[in-house]
């Protein structure tokens, strides 16, 4: 057998709408400037592999960088990333929702959902384009893997499910079906995700299969967020951050799908602690979505902490 891939290779990916965080973020330059001597710490609370930080060190010499992950391989790959920033960089192994930081922070960012490394890489469990078992959990080591919580669900609960999480019109069929062909979460009995992906896929009429979006897109989401209870950690970040900050700091969040980012636009619009410095939300410009498929539905929103 060969050995595994170090971490970093495994994460290797470019961070999405990394010129528009860049622009955004910006007025840390002010911060700092304020903080002489002092300089002041981002909390990056989906650290990743250190993509978005490190162009923020390198781009804010005052700067430092708490990094979040709950991901091993995340961490171990930053680590080694952002090696070069030395003791301007601390990494911490937990999930955002569980962080409190020791001191207020100039800047927080988040990059929600999976990344590209993880959907990669068929032993997670996230991608339905690679046989892989059913997990999708962003922190392996902890949680209910994707199989079991299909198991654990009666089927008007796993269609509800879909429904909400997903915004799968079929969802109701569909969980009949995935309900009908368990168990799914049974290691005597292995299923994978391509044989979910499979079974999803024959719930559409046949022209509805070979559409630009995979027939099982929708239900794959759908579980990830529930494994991971994204939507819930989401509004515990969006109620915590503002007081993270220092007056004036900046809270940047990158979402990938509608129900986060009606979290993020809702809370940046009715938060009184909060002033919007972005109207729309940034997307990702057509030479980025060109290069980078995964970016052409990222939507980063921008908000201040009022005085």
């Amino acid at each position: 057998m060969g050995s595994s891939p170090p971490a970093a290779a495994v994460f290797e990916h470019v961070p999405v709408l990394a010129e528009a965080v860049l622009a955004g973020l910006a007025p840390l330059a002010g911060l700092l400037a304020e903080r002489p001597g002092c300089g002041g710490t981002l909390i990056d609370c989906t650290l990743g592999g250190g993509g978005h930080s490190a162009l923020l060190l390198q781009a804010h010499r005052g700067l430092r960088v708490v990094g979040l992950d709950q991901d091993r391989s995340a961490r171990a790959a930053a680590a080694e990333r952002l090696a070069p920033f030395a003791d301007r960089v601390q990494i911490v192994a937990t999930n955002f929702a569980e962080y409190t930081p020791s001191e207020p922070a100039v800047a927080v960012l988040a990059d929600l959902g999976v990344s590209s490394p993880q959907l990669d890489v068929a032993a997670r469990g996230f991608s339905f384009r690679l046989p892989g078992p059913l997990d999708m959990r962003m922190n392996p080591e902890r949680g209910e893997t994707a199989g079991e919580l299909i198991d654990r669900l009666e089927e008007t609960a796993l269609a509800d499910l879909i429904y909400a999480y997903g915004e799968e019109r079929l969802s109701r069929r569909i969980a009949r079906r995935i309900q009908e062909q368990g168990p799914w979460g049974d290691p005597a009995h292995p299923r994978t995700t391509a044989d979910l992906a499979y079974l999803v896929a024959g719930c559409y009429p046949p022209p509805a299969r070979r559409g630009r979006i995979h027939p099982a897109t929708r239900t794959f989401q759908a579980l990830r967020i529930a494994v991971n209870d994204e939507l819930g950690v989401l509004d515990k970040l969006l109620h915590q951050a503002p007081d993270w900050l220092v007056p004036g700091g900046l809270l940047a969040i990158i979402s990938f799908h509608s129900l986060e980012d009606r979290r993020v636009k809702t809370a940046f619009l009715t938060d009184e602690r909060l002033e919007r410095i972005t109207r729309k939300a940034i997307q990702a410009s057509p030479e980025e979505a060109e290069a980078n498929p995964r970016s052409r539905s990222a939507r980063l929103r921008i908000a201040r902490r009022r005085p």
